[in-house]
């Protein structure tokens, strides 16, 4: 098993125990693909809840570019939902986990096609 299958695994771990679903692994493999070499680094493999900057950029980079939705406060909550859904006291929030959710919240699994 490679470095990026054993990530996927605690992925997958981490929606099935720590955000109550039942994660699409063909979808996981895109997502955590699509997120690139930022998945083996230790500071951009997660993302910040507390950080205003950090969820901007989750917004504008990802929402925006990569789903291609339209700018508006449901964008912001949307991100705010799956931060609570994920649990704010877990301190490692996975990008690809949270790419993960938002995907399915916006219903966007075309783009991953």
């Amino acid at each position: 098993m490679g470095k990026r299958d054993e990530l996927i695994a605690k992925y997958a771990d981490d929606l099935k125990n720590k955000c109550g679903m039942t994660p699409d692994m063909d979808l996981l493999t895109k997502v955590t693909i699509g997120c690139g070499p930022a998945i083996y680094d230790a500071d951009a493999a997660t993302v910040a809840a507390s950080q205003e900057g950090e969820l901007e950029t989750v917004k504008n980079n990802f929402l925006i570019k990569k789903l291609g939705l339209s700018d508006g406060p449901e964008l912001m909550a949307a991100i705010n939902k799956v931060m609570e859904t994920y649990g704010m006291s877990e301190r490692n929030k996975y990008r690809a986990v949270v790419y993960y959710m938002l995907i399915k919240h916006f219903g966007k699994e075309s783009v991953y096609g």
